[in-house]
């Protein structure tokens, strides 16, 4: 046997080491129970690769992202595998890795049932204990055809190849070269067990598969389109250990708790009535105080910073759009028109920006007035398709802290800076902490303006960022088709990560618009506008900080901030003045005077999250006093009520929690 040079790369390590022919990837990384693929020339192989002479081998650990990858496809495999044996009728869709888990679409006559699923998952432990191995197999299309003759959506799957999506999954099955089956063989015969029309790679056999559970089924369409059939798809997780499952699922439990949906309910903020329609939400009373709390005090913050406030309608003459050139990169995502005035096409506004461009172009303006921000609390409404809406967080109809900044090229790094710094203190005053910034650059396939224009935004953001001292990740391909953006992605209480304020900084607008000011020399110059939404909308900040918080807002933003629980009816009226002077102090005090026992009352409000109760008995009446009760059970007791007041208005004015 002749001898076969090769490279191992382990990070910044290469390791140069001879072998024979016919070794394979698995054979270099034996031993390594948690290898479980290989990259050779930035392509992902199965430890089953033959190397070649000259060529470098990366190890793929089970614990990286293309080896989680891996193993949830490879778990996906197993569960198609188990519902055909259950249901020998079923059809297959697609299975590709979602983030922590996978999901496979199937094609069945009635829906899975709870019953359906645990019998699926005792099947998949059945096939992952036979060990069986995933083979690789390379087909023309007409075999493929073939073998997958009663398959009619994997034969759709072989037309798309060279063109299948990243965003149906359709990428996972067929890619831009050769079409390729995995079987699964029983590890003693090498009979077949079942087969799949897929890209790969995958682990070695399912003994490697360590963890995994069904999680729930749903309807969704094929490929992601109301135009295709409803298909049944069954998500599940998978893991490289029991106890890194576990603590997923100990992860889930808890988001589940904080679910603003269901916060919002129990806690009485906010519904989304079924008469209106989805991504559409109603605040009720209590709800309502704390978006007029969060908004006032953003209010101010603007005020403080030099930005002006600004109204625009909720609709307009499709024509400003044409302008702005939303309609040609937009138009999926705006509700459609509404014919008025004989013919004109009217639309909800998605956005404010060319509202906002029309006020500083209604008059001429001089370098002078900049910057120019303007700001606004603007409503806009756009239409997601229902399988992604989701509460407050993906809505249709939402209101964004939306300013834009009209300033001068000079200008403009400065300008950036001081937004970024403003962006992240107010953030932190609402008591989010984590955060990293992400720098998302142009989509080549779909962008205005110049490369020099782009080069020069993104070249600035970057620079702005880095400022920061805070970690900055790269997101290709992910601007708006207008402009370069910095995105704030801030981790929430269970270490979620959520993106909150974006800043994108855009030549391309002023120049649609034809937007000019005077310089100090006379002449008539462009100005560069940044485009900044600090909460992203206000519905979805809300969201967020209810599951920050799970509920348990801080003082400042609670919508009750004390209530009064008096030890009996004698001592009510005590209370009610409390009441009333804290009030006058503009605390939100209430006293809970109905029928119901003090414990039972304790019960209600702790229920409500209501960050301190005022206990008062005959003692304290008769001292002048009150005690407090804290969320956690403690209790201060004989607190005077000039200080307790006090005590009140400190914990609201310094925004701390308790």
């Amino acid at each position: 046997m002749s001898d076969v040079r090769v490279i191992i790369q382990r990070d910044s390590e290469r390791e140069e080491r001879v072998v024979t022919t016919g070794t394979t990837a698995a054979d270099l990384f034996s031993g390594e129970r948690t290898i479980v693929a290989a990259r050779v020339a930035g392509e992902l192989k199965d430890l089953a690769y033959v190397v070649a002479d000259g060529e470098e081998i990366e190890p793929v650990e089970v614990s990286s992202k293309d080896g989680l990858d891996i193993l949830r496809h490879s778990t996906a495999h197993v569960m198609a595998q188990a519902v055909q044996e259950l249901f020998p009728e079923a059809k297959l869709g697609i299975g590709p890795p979602v983030k922590d888990g996978f999901y496979y679409d199937f094609d069945v006559e009635k829906p899975f049932t709870p019953d359906d699923l645990k019998a699926i998952e005792k099947k998949m432990q059945e096939i992952q204990k036979r060990g069986q191995r995933f083979s690789r197999r390379v087909v023309t299309d007409e075999e493929a055809r073939d073998e997958l003759a009663a398959e009619p959506y994997k034969l759709e799957l072989i037309g798309l190849k060279g063109s299948a999506s990243h965003d149906d999954g359709a990428d996972v099955e067929v890619g831009a070269g050769e079409l390729t089956i995995y079987d699964n063989l029983d590890p003693k015969t090498g009979e077949l067990c079942w087969k799949d029309l897929c890209r790969g790679p995958h682990l070695p056999t399912t003994r490697v598969i360590p963890a995994f559970k069904l999680m729930r089924n749903a309807a969704a369409y094929w490929r992601g389109s109301e135009k295709n059939p409803m298909l049944q798809r069954i998500y599940g997780t998978a893991w490289p250990s029991k106890d890194e499952l576990k603590a997923h699922l100990d992860f889930l439990a808890e988001a589940e708790k904080r679910d603003h949906r269901r916060l919002g309910s129990e806690l009485d903020l906010f519904s989304i009535p079924e008469q209106i329609g989805s991504g559409l939400a109603v605040f009720h009373p209590k709800g309502g105080i704390i978006r007029r709390v969060m908004e006032d005090y953003s209010r101010k913050r603007h005020e403080e910073e030099g930005y002006e406030f600004v109204y625009t309608p909720h609709a307009t003459k499709g024509k400003l759009f044409e302008t702005s050139g939303h309609l040609d990169w937009y138009a999926d995502g705006m509700y459609p028109p509404m014919q008025l005035d004989e013919g004109v096409d009217y639309y909800l506004k998605p956005m404010n920006c060319p509202m906002h461009n029309l006020i500083f172009d209604a008059r001429g303006r001089s370098y002078r007035e900049l910057p120019l921000r303007l700001f606004e609390f603007g409503t806009v409404y756009r239409y997601e398709k229902s399988g992604v809406v989701h509460g407050l967080t993906r809505a249709r109809g939402f209101t964004q802290d939306d300013a834009h900044i009209y300033c001068t090229r000079e200008q403009m790094g400065e300008e950036l800076d001081r937004t970024l710094t403003f962006v992240l203190d107010l953030l932190r005053d609402y008591g989010l902490n984590d955060f990293y910034l992400e720098l998302s650059t142009k989509d080549p396939e779909k962008f205005v303006g110049s490369d020099e224009a782009w080069e020069e935004a993104t070249e600035t953001l970057r620079k702005v960022a880095e400022k920061q001292g805070l970690e900055l990740v790269a997101d290709p391909g992910g601007a708006a088709f207008y402009g370069p953006k910095i995105s704030v992605q801030a981790k929430d209480a269970i270490g979620r990560t959520w993106q909150m304020s974006t800043i994108q900084l855009d030549f391309n607008l002023p120049e649609r618009f034809d937007l000019q000011y005077t310089s100090a020399d006379g002449s008539r110059q462009q100005p560069v506008m940044i485009h900044r939404a600090l909460f992203g909308s206000i519905e979805r900040f809300f969201a967020v900080l209810l599951e920050h918080y799970a509920g348990a807002f801080p003082a400042w933003l609670a919508p009750v901030q004390a209530v009064g629980i008096p030890i009996g009816d004698a001592h009510v009226e005590y209370l009610q003045e409390f009441a009333a002077d804290a009030k006058k102090k503009g605390l939100r005090v209430e006293v809970d005077a109905s029928s119901d026992r003090m414990q039972k009352k304790i019960r209600n409000h702790q229920k409500l999250k209501v960050p301190f109760m005022i206990i008062v008995g005959d003692e304290d009446m008769a001292a002048g006093t009150v005690s407090f009760r804290y969320r956690d059970g403690s209790q201060e007791n004989g607190i005077p009520r000039d200080q307790a007041l006090a005590k009140l208005v400190d914990v609201v004015e310094r925004r701390v929690q308790v």
